[in-house]
């Protein structure tokens, strides 16, 4: 299996942290979040890695990655990074990561061993989290729910309520070809505009609600975080990851 890194973004959100770099290169704990990355999926056993970049691509070479590149990086969102990638994602299964995010190689392992032909990891217990970054939860929090079996029912709309929150979505996948198939069908019916503007989790509520792909919730408990700011960043240094 192989593994995809999104990583064409710049993370404005960081501000001066990413003026000279890009954002999976920001450091945690003296290691950078790509390192992070790298170090899980390589213990995982996957060797075979490719990066998308966009901004500051040259930070990024000589790194032992594939590249694709992002050209538009600045006027697309995630899903439209991916696409560079689509040779790899429709010859065999890939875990594709975000890159401001850090977790451990179980979090691989686990949708590794998954079947589905769409995959996502969650953090039941999102709740702690959210409230120490963010106060209250529900500021940053999208919409995260399963069915009976565990697989997404919705993902991504903005929630009135925890109960509408099962668990935190991580930014860590799988695709099958099929599983990418599916969202490439689902791109062709949109213009490019609405295609460029669309994030990732939106890409799955559309894919949910076209009811011809299953998207399989695989929960996991281990250390993570997602990294937004530089307040998300000191909030790490002060507990173990």
């Amino acid at each position: 299996m192989k593994a995809i890194i999104l990583a064409a973004g710049r993370g404005s959100r960081m501000k001066d942290l990413t003026d000279d770099r890009p954002k999976c290169l920001v450091e945690l704990r003296g290691k950078s979040l790509l390192d992070w990355q790298l170090d899980s999926l390589r213990s995982a056993g996957i060797n075979e890695i490719a990066i998308v970049t966009g901004y500051q691509r040259e930070r990024l070479a000589n790194r032992g990655l594939v590249e694709f590149h992002n050209s538009r990086w600045a006027e697309t969102n995630m899903v439209t990074s991916l696409t560079c990638a689509s040779k790899w994602l429709q010859a065999e299964p890939c875990i594709v990561s975000y890159s401001d995010i850090f977790y451990n190689p179980e979090a691989v392992k686990s949708l590794m061993a998954c079947t589905a032909s769409l995959a996502v990891t969650y953090d039941p217990n999102w709740l702690k989290l959210w409230t120490q970054r963010f106060g209250d939860p529900l500021l940053d929090a999208e919409t995260f729910r399963l069915t009976t079996d565990y697989n997404l029912k919705e993902i991504g709309n903005k929630p009135k309520s925890v109960n509408e929150v099962e668990g935190q979505y991580m930014g860590l996948l799988r695709f099958s070809p099929e599983g990418w198939s599916e969202v490439i069908r689902i791109r062709a019916g949109l213009t490019r505009e609405q295609c460029d503007k669309m994030h990732m989790t939106g890409t799955l509520q559309k894919v949910i609600e076209a009811g011809s792909a299953t998207i399989a919730a695989v929960p996991y408990t281990g250390e993570w975080g997602e990294v937004d700011s530089a307040a998300d960043l000191a909030s790490y240094l002060v507990r173990p990851v």
